[in-house]
């Protein structure tokens, strides 16, 4: 399974920059559903296969104002395959950028690419133009499929030659009229299990982002292991999560899980917790994903909600604390069912769900992963002493072209860079983030990223960047902030500053705390001292 087979990609690219073969980690396939064709597209198996089953009548995504079926889905993400070859000349290999809140075209976009061949790079509607001019440097981009709401920062990214797709506008070269006039069949392309179909972005903690490899067969790997044992979903199931498409952690539960039960999604652009509530009322939702943060502030609302649909409600992006566990529990009755997963590792590796859940501790290695805490040295620790997380399973990191893949993978072990402590019953309890990654209300935001935001003003001189304890997000950015001699920033310069950064990256990156200093604490060589600002935080 770990071997490379022949690939269907005409543009070489990611076959080309997948890191050195000594440098994966482990892989394991130690289950039965595990063991997938040499020859294998990860879209046929999710949409194609219940359409030629016979099932193509049975609802497949659900918003406030329609519902497609999956027959619906099958020829629409069909006509935008064709639409893609047709139009822009995508050969199998290319990567094409995907930009776009939750929505069925966003979806079906995502189909069309992966049914082609190509490799689908999805991102956040909320990036900014310098954000994506990294991430179409990075992987190589050529072209864009892209919601017409959102075409402003992309059009200022895109370097010359890059093709749009936008939909949903008037434009009469709009990808929704584009499609339209296309067949509702496709071949779709018959590609290696090992070809990648997707890159998916991780912040990292040194401000530039990495870009994560997954192959077809990996896409299948994360609904064979934690949704299968996990979670457990019948064609019966509607799914509804918060987090975006481009989040792995929002694919899985909006794309790869539902369809590849035969279940419904149900999709919403603007996926606050009280619309979250609103939504398992109105349509029955049965199964819930979103962060801690979320749940949290939900509680006041749960005694009156109706929510007797729901069966399971998953949380992870963050670590989920007791006391938010406990508060959901007491209010409607509700076992959220904990998770921790990575970008890298496509998905969820620890978990548990219905009686095994145990509030405050992440659960147990799921079905097809192995897991352990490591000393610095990769040596396992005995139970109940605190160490690294080490992991193995059938997903793993493959950075594009290696980058920084030894932090990562370590003697065939993903480590994740989580501090964690497991029990004698193989329960697995976290404690802090080993490196300086902020994450707060499920997002990760790199540090020197808003740094970099910051020192763009014409006022700043320096400035760090730190997480600070925030009981309703988790963690919070901070700022610490030196002027330039003489700047003025107005009467509110945090505010000032604040909206500044809010300008030059993703809004939800902002420093929170903004605290003015005359200096910032260094070493003799000139190393900022980041442990410093934590402590004074």
């Amino acid at each position: 399974m770990t071997q490379i087979a022949r690939s269907a990609h005409v543009d070489t690219f990611t076959r080309e920059n997948l890191p050195p073969r000594e440098t994966w980690p482990e892989f394991l396939f130690t289950l039965p559903d595990l063991t997938y064709p040499p020859v294998l597209n990860c879209a046929a198996e999710l949409l194609d296969r219940h359409v030629e089953a016979g099932y193509g009548d049975r609802r497949c995504i659900v918003t406030d104002s329609e519902t497609w079926t999956y027959n619906d889905l099958f020829a629409k993400s069909n006509q935008i395959a064709r639409a893609l070859v047709d139009e822009m000349g995508l050969v199998p290999g290319n990567r094409v950028l995907l930009r776009g809140p939750n929505n069925p075209w966003l979806a079906a976009s995502w189909f069309g690419v992966v049914k082609a061949g190509g490799v689908a790079v999805a991102t956040m509607p909320l990036l900014r133009r310098r954000e994506l001019e990294t991430m179409v440097e990075i992987a190589g981009v050529t072209m864009a499929i892209c919601d017409h709401r959102f075409v402003e920062d992309l059009d200022a990214a895109a370097p010359d030659g890059f093709q749009i797709f936008t939909y949903g506008g008037p434009d009469q070269n709009d990808l929704t009229n584009a499609a339209s006039i296309k067949g509702s069949t496709f071949k779709t392309v018959a590609t290696a299990a090992d070809d990648v179909c997707m890159l998916a972005f991780t912040s990292g903690t040194t401000g530039k982002p990495k870009a994560t490899m997954h192959f077809h067969r990996d896409v299948l790997a994360i609904a064979d292991t934690f949704s299968r044992h996990v979670l457990q979903p019948t064609p019966h199931d509607l799914f509804a999560a918060s987090p975006p498409l481009a989040f792995t952690f929002g694919l899985g539960q909006s794309v790869v899980f539902p369809l590849r039960a035969g279940a419904a999604v149900y999709l919403l652009e603007q996926p606050s917790p009280q619309h979250l509530l609103e939504a398992v009322e109105r349509h029955g939702i049965t199964v819930l994903a979103t962060a801690p943060t979320a749940y949290r502030a939900m509680v006041p609302n749960l005694g009156a909600a109706r929510l007797t649909s729901l069966r399971a409600c998953v949380s992870a992006g963050e670590t989920l604390p007791k006391a938010t566990w406990d508060a959901v529990h007491d209010a409607c009755g509700i076992r959220i069912i904990d998770g921790i997963g990575s970008t890298e590792m496509l998905h969820i590796f620890i978990s548990a769900a219905g009686d095994a859940i145990r509030p405050g501790s992440t659960g147990r290695a799921v079905p097809g992963y192995v897991a352990e805490v490591q000393d610095p040295d990769g040596r396992p620790l005995p139970d109940g002493e605190l160490g690294r997380l080490a992991v193995k399973g059938p997903t793993g990191c493959r950075y594009l072209r290696g980058d920084r893949q030894a932090t990562y993978v370590q003697d065939g072990w993903n480590v994740t860079g989580d501090v964690y402590v497991r029990d004698s019953d193989g329960y697995f309890r976290y404690l802090a983030r080993a490196d300086d990654m902020i994450v707060s209300s499920g997002y990760n935001i790199a540090g020197p990223e808003v740094e970099e935001a910051l020192l763009r003003h014409p006022a700043v001189a320096e400035a760090a960047v730190v997480g600070a304890p925030d009981e309703e997000r988790g963690m919070i950015v901070k700022a610490v902030v030196v002027l330039r001699p003489g700047a003025e920033l107005g009467p509110e310069p945090a505010k000032t500053l604040q909206d500044f950064v809010k300008s030059q990256i993703a809004p939800y990156k902002y420093p929170r705390a903004i605290e003015f200093a005359d200096g910032l604490p260094r070493t003799a060589t000139g190393k900022l001292q980041r442990f410093r600002l934590r402590e004074g935080s």
